[in-house]
């Protein structure tokens, strides 16, 4: 299971972005996640991104319920700190910092 990033909203969640949470990306985007610069991505797929990495503890949560605790209880500066840790654990940043050139992991 991949390691999520706590984030406190209405109650503690975890952004955590796991196959599911990636390929449910795709498909309410439209786009490939090769096509994102997390640098330079609009609010709406901002939006998407975050839900996705939060509907796994919460199947019946929604976009617009996501964006109303985005509004109440955080901001988007302190979201998209956490979202970007939570992409950097997906994406597994360990391998990369360990140094080992020899393609073995």
């Amino acid at each position: 299971m991949k390691k999520g990033v706590a984030i406190n909203l209405d109650r503690p969640r975890t952004l955590r972005y796991g196959m599911n949470a990636l390929v449910k990306i795709e498909d309410l985007t439209g786009k490939s996640l090769l096509a994102f610069d997390l640098n330079n991505v609009g609010v709406k797929d901002l939006l998407v991104i975050i839900y996705c990495g939060l509907c796994h503890e919460d199947k019946n949560l929604t976009p617009e319920q996501v964006g109303d605790l985005i509004d109440e209880y955080s901001s988007i500066s302190e979201i998209a700190e956490k979202l970007g840790e939570a992409l950097t654990a997906a994406f597994g940043a360990d391998a990369n910092e360990k140094g080992d050139n020899s393609g073995e992991k």
